[in-house]
């Protein structure tokens, strides 16, 4: 157990900074709101009016999402294997290119279906 002792300091330590950071904003932050604070931004661009429900949201802003979160989960996978290298010998070597090669199919296969295209 007294491997794990420092990981579950800074896990508490973290908690407490997260806990204290929410708790105390509504008392620090500044209450002037006007219009153009309540109003919504779009990167600069002037904001159009919205359905009553919040209108329809394009399905290509989701698929990049999605897309984002496989391959950076995808990605993450390269750092145990940085780390072990030297350890894991031909079986990691070969096990990662199967792995690399896979995520670049993938890649491929969402250029090649325009989801990388952005109109």
């Amino acid at each position: 157990m007294t491997e794990y002792t420092p990981i579950l300091v800074l896990a508490a330590i973290s908690g407490a900074f997260a806990l204290f950071s929410v708790l105390i904003a509504p008392l620090t932050g500044p209450k002037r709101y006007n219009r153009a604070k309540l109003d919504s931004y779009e990167c600069g661009i002037e904001p159009t009016p919205q359905a009553a429900g919040g209108g329809r949201v394009p399905v290509k802003y989701f698929i990049t999402a999605m897309l984002f979160i496989v391959f950076d989960v995808e990605i993450i996978f390269l750092y145990p294997f940085a780390v072990e290298f030297d350890l894991l010998g031909w079986f990691g070597i070969v096990e990662m290119l199967l792995f690399i090669a896979t995520v670049f199919v993938a890649y491929i296969y969402v250029w090649r279906r325009g989801g990388l295209e952005w109109d």
